[in-house]
């Protein structure tokens, strides 16, 4: 698959992701990528977030590409039982700990847990060695538990711009590479 064959959702998570992210960057350059909205950035409400992820998706015309981080993947995980419209893949990056009791802020916690059921998609999940939102085990339990492809950022924090991943070249072109074994 090719990206303009696809509509890429970008799903980032709390709040959002500003203009030196690479969701960011990545929204501007492809040319079918569009970012899905949330009406409360910094006090997430699970519903609202799974809602605004199940319309986006099912407003698309295309096989659609979540491209999803932190918070946004536990929005995107949540909504694939209300999922119309196909998903042709998933590129989850830098999942949180919803579980985790020591989370902060604390709302975040009302995102979990994480369902354990395969996904139906193809997915991967790339996840850092010191990412303070999720022990590297817990994400790689996680992808497990997915079926997703397992990929390790080493120590990269929460893989965003405040960790220093702006453009994150080698992210782009996993993803290209992704997207091209997309059926």
């Amino acid at each position: 698959m090719k990206a303009k064959d696809a509509d890429i959702l970008i799903i980032p998570g709390y709040t959002n992701s500003g203009p030196e992210h690479w969701q960011t960057r990545w929204e501007k350059r492809l040319a079918t990528a569009r970012r899905v909205e949330q009406a409360e950035w910094s006090k997430p409400v699970r519903e609202d977030w799974v809602a605004k992820v199940t319309e986006a998706v099912n407003e698309a015309e295309r096989p659609v590409v979540l491209v999803a981080h932190s918070l946004g993947v536990a929005a995107a995980v949540h909504a694939i039982p209300e999922y119309r419209n196909r998903i042709a893949g998933a590129f989850f990056v830098a999942p949180p700990d919803v579980a985790n009791a020591k989370i902060r802020p604390k709302h975040l916690m009302t995102f979990g847990p994480y369902p354990r059921e395969p996904l139906p998609f193809p997915s991967i999940v790339i996840a850092s060695r010191n990412d303070h939102f999720c022990g590297y085990e817990v994400a790689e339990d996680i992808a497990g538990a997915w079926g997703s492809l397992f990929l390790d950022a080493g120590e990269a924090g929460h893989i965003n711009a405040e960790s220093g991943f702006g453009p994150w070249p080698e992210g782009s072109m996993t993803f290209a590479k992704f997207i091209s074994h997309l059926n």
